[in-house]
C-alpha cells in the first residue's frame, strides 16, 4: 500500500462558544483518486478543507501531506495544495489574467504564460482574459477560482463545491476539466450538495455528519453493499393475498392488491437477479402482470438514508 498523499489523524477544531466543527477525525486520501466528501450543511466539510489549507486553526490533532507534517513544513506543503473556495472571493476589478498570473507568483513559481494561456483554454476562459472579474458570469467567474487554484500546479487540490450555482450545461463541463485533471495524475477532494457529482467521479466516497467522518468506501463497494432495487409490478388482476410461492421474495402488496412491489438486494446485480426470478415465477404461478419497473438505489438514495438512520436530515 501506497503511503498517503495526505493523512488526517484526530483532527478536532473546538470554537470559542464549546461548537465543535471537527471531532477526531481520521481520514487517508490515496495519490491520484478523486475523494467526495458528502455531508450535510454544518458537517465539518469546510472547515476540514480549510484546516488542511491553512485558513483554520485545528485545535487537536496531526495533518501530513506529502510525508510531511503540516504543521512544521507548512509553507512547502501549501504550495503543492491547490483550493477552490465556496465563496466567490477574489479581487472583482482584476483582469482573468492577472488574477491567475498573480496566484502562480503567489506559490514561488516562475512566470510561465504559456502554462497559464494552457489553462485558461482549458476552462474556456481565454477569450475573457483581459476582462475585469466583475463583468463575467456567475459560472464564469467560478472557473476563474478554478484557474487560480491550477495556476500554480498543485498536485493535490481541493473543489469546495465547486459547481454551486452553476447551469447543468457548465456543471457537466467541469466534470470533464476535473476528469482531465485526475488523468494529469492530480488527486481531487471535492465536496458537493449535487450528489450526482460524487455518482460520476468519485472512486471513494466519505461521509461527515456532526464533524465525525460516519463511512469511507470505494463508492462501487458502497452502493452494492447498502443499495436496494425496488421492482413496481402491476397486476392484470388483483390479489388479496400474496401466494406461498412467493414466499421467499421480499414483497408487499399496494393499491388495492392490484400491484406488487418488491425491495431487496442491491443495486449492482443480486437485487434485478432476484426481480428476474420473481417474474418467471409469476410466469409460472399463471400471474399476469401489465408492467413492472425497476429503480436501483442511487448514492443519493443511500445518503439520505444513511442520515436518516443517524436521525439527522439531509
Amino acid at each position: 500500500m501506497h503511503e498517503p498523499i495526505l493523512s488526517v489523524r484526530g483532527l478536532t477544531k473546538t470554537y470559542r462558544g464549546g461548537t465543535r466543527a471537527l471531532d477526531a477525525v481520521d481520514l487517508d486520501i490515496r495519490k491520484g483518486e478523486i475523494f467526495a466528501l458528502l455531508g450535510p450543511n454544518g458537517a465539518g466539510k469546510t472547515t476540514l478543507i480549510g484546516a488542511v489549507c491553512g485558513l483554520v486553526r485545528p485545535t487537536a490533532g496531526t495533518i501530513t501531506a506529502f510525508g510531511q507534517d503540516l504543521a512544521s513544513n507548512w509553507r512547502s506543503a501549501r504550495a503543492r495544495i491547490g483550493l477552490v473556495p465556496q465563496e466567490l472571493s477574489t479581487d472583482m476589478f482584476e483582469t482573468v489574467w492577472r488574477a491567475v498570473a498573480y496566484s502562480r507568483g503567489l506559490f514561488g513559481k516562475p512566470s510561465d504564460p504559456a502554462r497559464l494561456e494552457e489553462i485558461l483554454k482549458s476552462l474556456s476562459l481565454w477569450d475573457r482574459k483581459d476582462a475585469q472579474i466583475r463583468a463575467l458570469s456567475g459560472g464564469m467567474k467560478r472557473r476563474v477560482l478554478i484557474a487560480k487554484a491550477l495556476a500554480h500546479d498543485p498536485e493535490l487540490l481541493f473543489l469546495d463545491e465547486p459547481t454551486a450555482g452553476v447551469d447543468v450545461e457548465l456543471r457537466k463541463g467541469m466534470w470533464e476539466q476535473i476528469a482531465a485533471l485526475k488523468q494529469r495524475g492530480v488527486t481531487i477532494i471535492l465536496t458537493t450538495h449535487y450528489i450526482q457529482e460524487a455518482e460520476e467521479m468519485a472512486d471513494r466516497v466519505g461521509i461527515i455528519q456532526r464533524g465525525r467522518i460516519r463511512m469511507v468506501d470505494e463508492k462501487r463497494a458502497m452502493m452494492e453493499r447498502l443499495g436496494t432495487t425496488e421492482a413496481v409490478i402491476d397486476l392484470a388482476q388483483p390479489m388479496t393475498a400474496i401466494p406461498a410461492s412467493l414466499g421467499a421474495y421480499a414483497l408487499e402488496l399496494a393499491d388495492g392488491g392490484r400491484r406488487l412491489i418488491y425491495r431487496g438486494g442491491n443495486g449492482e446485480g443480486k437485487g434485478r437477479a432476484a426481480v428476474a426470478q420473481l417474474a418467471q415465477q409469476l410466469t409460472r404461478d399463471g400471474i399476469t402482470f401489465t408492467s413492472l419497473d425497476i429503480h436501483d438505489s442511487s448514492l443519493e438514495d443511500i445518503f439520505v438514508g444513511l442520515l436518516g438512520a443517524q436521525g439527522e436530515p439531509a
